[in-house]
């Protein structure tokens, strides 16, 4: 296997299975938020992370553990910060909706639909202003550009020409709504065209296909700092919150959860190994082998850490 595969196959298997354990444990009521999970839509934060650097920005959703630990971020911190423990990338204080680490670039989640892309491109703004070389990338939800503020972002990020990436994740689903009876079309790339920005519309559970081309479209608004609107269509395999299934509830067809579960971005990429005749079943033994055992100190780290001092409750409060 050569180092990219490697790295983009050990991340891919990451985020996997630590969402997998997040799912798992849940049940045992010590983690007291909510927790939306990307598992099935591991490539898109892989294959675009991974074409960052440590100055590029990341702005994420309430979906966002992926993201965080695509850019970098750290992994006992982040199930510290999901058990409410003072070890926590926010101190305890955020929970899974809320994950950042700016010293990596991961400077924001958000959980109100939308509102963290105008964030994201004010940060573009301050890289232009300030000359900066780097990007912002903003991850967001099909369902966010049915909000206003998409469109006056968008706006804004082409008539001033920002360097900033918008990638919409199209899951199909805002919470039980299917995109069909939201939108006119499932290509949203068409919003994109109306804001004079351009845009490409791919299958994002494919960690290669994302990794080439997020790998063009960032070096090319670092070039031209100008924006650009990915849309990554992808699907989600659990409930839109909370760690179990929910298929129960027949809002989404049978067949069409086959099809995309024979669409996995984990089986993609193995495939694409054995299509490269690198596909070596021992060595990606040992690389799950040590990842399992990261995920289990990190676990066992954040039961055993305390909670934070109740005597800091208004650290970080701005307001009476």
């Amino acid at each position: 296997m050569n180092p990219l595969d490697k790295k983009l196959g050990k991340n891919l298997f990451r985020l996997r299975m630590v969402e997998n354990e997040i799912s798992k444990r849940y049940s045992e009521q010590e983690m007291r938020c909510p927790v939306h999970l990307s598992i099935g839509q591991e490539a898109v934060a892989v294959g675009i992370c991974e074409n960052l650097n440590l100055n590029d920005q990341v702005y994420s959703t309430h979906r966002c553990h992926s993201h965080y630990l695509a850019k970098g971020g750290n992994l006992k911190s982040m199930i510290c910060e999901i058990y409410g423990k003072k070890s926590g990338c926010c101190g305890g204080r955020g929970g899974s909706m809320h994950l950042m680490d700016i010293s990596v670039g991961m400077m924001l989640s958000l959980p109100i639909v939308a509102s963290v892309i105008p964030i994201a491109v004010g940060a573009a703004l301050s890289k232009k202003i300030n000359k900066e070389k780097n990007i912002v990338v903003v991850f967001f939800g099909d369902a966010a550009v049915e909000e206003g503020v998409f469109h006056e972002s968008a706006n804004f990020a082409s008539l001033h020409n920002l360097p900033i990436l918008f990638v919409c994740e199209n899951n199909r689903y805002s919470c039980f709504t299917d995109i069909k009876e939201r939108q006119p079309s499932e290509d949203l790339t068409r919003l994109a065209k109306c804001h004079n920005i351009e845009s490409l519309k791919i299958n994002g559970n494919d960690v290669m296909n994302v990794f080439d081309q997020s790998k063009k479209i960032i070096k090319k608004i670092k070039k031209l700092s100008k924006p650009f609107f990915l849309q990554l269509d992808t699907y989600r395999y659990v409930e839109h919150c909370g760690p179990n299934s929910d298929d129960f509830l027949k809002y989404r067809d049978n067949k069409e959860v086959k099809k995309w579960l024979d669409d996995d971005p984990v089986q993609n990429f193995i495939n694409h190994l054995k299509k490269k005749k690198e596909y070596d079943e021992k060595e990606i033994k040992k690389i799950k082998d040590k990842i399992a055992l990261q995920i289990d100190e990190a676990f066992e780290f954040a039961k055993k850490d305390s909670f934070p001092n109740p005597n800091t409750v208004n650290k970080n409060v701005y307001a009476e």
